[in-house]
């Protein structure tokens, strides 16, 4: 019978210490920058609603022009609901074909052989030509790119090359806080369908950048808008995220880059 003292004692203490397993500490997790990584590019994404082809090249880390290319879409780079995006090289979606043959804003190879009745309104032209050219001006150009920090704050996380999830930078802020625009650009994205992300803006400053902004409180801007720097685009908040803060990325030919290398010294 001396035996079962020291045994119940040794049941105790292996109960209090969790049997020799790792427990779980108890409080916040800072996961979200686990879960905020780039996700491996399946056969095909089926789009859906909200989705661009911005933001599936981005959710993916892929350069949208290459997707664009493997899909044979042209640009605005159009795509609908229901939508088969492939992303093998060398390998065409039919479904994509078939639905940028159909939209008008996606093809138009045919009404190329129309060029001798338009030979007398030539008078037209020019206005046509005329009002895209603001807007191309204001993002379109590979140089001469002006950053600027999105908002104010600390930087609570900083880039890193090796850390899946860590693909931009945290700034620390209030809510309702000023997020600005990095640099001049278009809105190719504004929505929440990015897991991890929250409410999230993308802006194609040209053919080789792109910016983000997640977990907004609220969006001030629309897809298709053009933006100038510095101008107000979003209210800080903690969508997708457990506190207030900015997370901030930019993406060179569709590849994260560290931020602070293009943002002015402080």
């Amino acid at each position: 019978m001396k035996w079962i003292v020291p045994l119940l004692l040794m049941i105790t203490l292996t109960a209090c210490g969790g049997g020799g397993r790792a427990v779980a500490p108890v409080g916040n997790y800072d996961y979200d920058r686990d879960q905020r990584k780039i996700a491996t590019p399946p056969s095909y994404y089926t789009v859906r609603k909200g989705d661009t082809l911005y933001s599936i090249s981005w959710r993916y880390g892929m350069d949208y022009k290459d997707v664009a290319r493997m899909n044979g879409i042209r640009s605005p780079y159009t795509i609908y609901v229901g939508q088969k995006i492939r992303f093998k090289p060398g390998s065409r979606s039919t479904s994509s074909s078939r639905a940028s043959s159909q939209s008008s804003t996606t093809r138009s190879v045919k009404p190329a052989p129309a060029p001798k009745p338009v030979a007398k309104p030539k008078t037209t032209s020019p206005k046509s030509q005329a009002k895209p050219a603001p807007a191309q001006q204001t993002f379109v150009g590979n140089q001469n790119l002006q950053w600027r920090w999105p908002t104010q704050g600390r930087v609570v996380s900083t880039y890193s090359n090796s850390s899946p999830g860590r693909k931009g930078i945290d700034i620390a802020g209030k809510a309702g806080q000023s997020i600005i625009a990095a640099a001049s650009g278009k809105v190719v994205y504004s929505g929440n369908s990015l897991p991890r992300y929250g409410n999230l803006l993308i802006i194609k400053h040209n053919d080789v950048y792109l910016s983000a902004y997640a977990h907004s409180d609220k969006l001030l801007v629309k897809e298709g808008q053009i933006v100038k720097a510095g101008q107000k685009i979003a209210l800080m908040g903690r969508t997708g995220t457990q506190r207030d803060q900015l997370h901030f990325e930019i993406r060179r030919n569709g590849k994260p880059v560290d931020p602070i290398r293009f943002l002015p010294k402080r």
